[in-house]
């Protein structure tokens, strides 16, 4: 399994609004599409104005397989053109990580 892990810095005070926007709009087609939400978060200390969601895939092809997919749904075209025009976020990061060894050990 990997976790494509993705960081995304909001301008100051709007959090709370790209929440319930991605709420309404972006996590019914995350769902259809991904599917294996590993954790959705919003920061409380640290680097704040940060949103950090993780999403669990076989492999790199499974990953890339369901983003085009959510990539080609009209829908999302929709939502992201409203987080556009809204200009909430200021930075978007992903990474690809796996589990240790130890940890994927537990797993099985």
């Amino acid at each position: 399994m990997i976790v494509d892990l993705r960081i995304y810095t909001c301008l100051p005070n709007r959090v709370a609004e790209f929440v319930e926007l991605y709420e309404k709009m972006g996590w019914p087609l995350q769902q259809k599409h991904l599917g294996n939400c590993v954790g959705w978060y919003t920061t409380i200390e640290g680097s704040l104005n940060t949103v950090v969601h993780m999403w669990g895939y076989e492999d790199q092809a499974d990953r890339e397989r369901r983003r085009a997919a959510m990539a080609a749904d009209p829908a999302w075209a929709d939502y992201l053109a409203e987080v556009g025009r809204r200009g909430m976020l200021v930075k978007m990061e992903n990474r690809i990580v796996k589990p240790a060894p130890f940890f994927a050990a537990l797993k099985k």
